[in-house]
């Protein structure tokens, strides 16, 4: 018995789904007498009769059906260790997500070590890292805290900060301390969990005031409107404006304390291919603490970046 080669047991599978060697070769994209030939030495190598044909219909026989699932397997284990000495090899790209920030010179600087994919789909920082966790991406740009890294098994390093402002009705100028100030918690938790949970502790913390929302108002133009209602600077999200500064609004900067939220570039624990690894390297290598441990800066309890 000579080999069995993964070309015939795609050939084998093909003529099983269809049971039609004509569909089977159009399928394939082989002439039909190539495919019939292919078919009558897989059965001389396995000694065994895969089919049962004649002019009108293609069955399989005991044998054939017995042995369909273990070429299935065989095809699909063939597939896998492909896939798997590509990503070695880093042939592959590396797949990263976000939330809506990434470095400005992302390109420059991941392109000279590895073929990066940006993925189209913008999701909340928790969907983000969980999506890093179950294999869907191999970095992201998000919000985490030490509790997170933990039940995920990913590891973080810093990459970016912003501190954040707050806006109120011009006439109001300066500094504006952060006690304060107020900061929107919206009830769509599957959009602001990750916000909500530093908005809380930022209130707990600094005594600024809590206020729940139902309208998705954390950003965009219904954010400004609960500017002009709320009588007090409003904290912004990270998450930025689209829409412009509207002239009635100012930016205050926020004091006592300077406070920051931090962007991680999070990968799994277990990560070894070694394109992942230089992109975290090349882009978080020499960022250093962007502010995030001055004197006056506060940073939430469980912040993987806090002292």
């Amino acid at each position: 018995m000579t080999g069995v080669e993964l070309r015939q047991l795609r050939y084998f599978v093909a003529v099983a789904e269809e049971l039609h060697f004509g569909r089977a070769a159009r399928r394939l994209l082989i002439a039909g007498p190539s495919l019939s030939q292919q078919i009558k030495a897989l059965e001389g190598d396995l000694g065994v009769r895969l089919f049962d044909r004649d002019r009108r219909s293609v069955s399989l026989t005991s044998a054939g059906s017995a042995l369909l699932p273990h070429a299935h397997a065989l095809l699909e284990g063939a597939e896998d260790l492909q896939n798997r000495a590509r990503r070695l090899s880093g042939s592959e790209p590396v797949r990263l997500g976000c939330v809506n920030w990434l470095p400005a010179d992302l390109a420059v600087r991941a392109s000279a070590v590895a073929r990066l994919h940006v993925d189209t789909w913008i999701a909340p920082s928790h969907v983000q890292a969980a999506r890093v966790a179950d294999g869907s991406l191999d970095l992201a740009v998000c919000w985490v805290r030490s509790k997170d890294l933990e039940r995920h098994g990913l590891r973080a390093r810093l990459i970016g900060a912003d501190r954040l402002h707050a806006l109120a009705p011009a006439g109001g100028t300066g500094d504006v301390a952060a006690r304060d100030t107020a900061v929107l918690l919206d009830d769509d938790t599957a959009s602001w969990s990750s916000w909500n949970a530093y908005a809380e502790q930022l209130a707990h913390d600094t005594g600024a005031r809590a206020i729940r929302v139902s309208d998705g108002g954390v950003t965009g133009p219904a954010f400004f409107d609960h500017v002009r209602r709320c009588g007090r600077p409003v904290v912004n999200s990270p998450k930025g404006q689209t829409a412009a500064l509207p002239p009635d609004l100012v930016r205050r900067p926020v004091v006592a304390p300077e406070i920051y939220w931090t962007w991680s570039l999070v990968r799994r624990r277990g990560e070894v291919r070694s394109a992942v690894l230089a992109v975290v390297d090349a882009l978080c290598d020499g960022v250093g603490d962007l502010g995030i441990h001055g004197p006056g800066a506060w940073l939430p309890d469980g912040d993987p970046y806090r002292r």
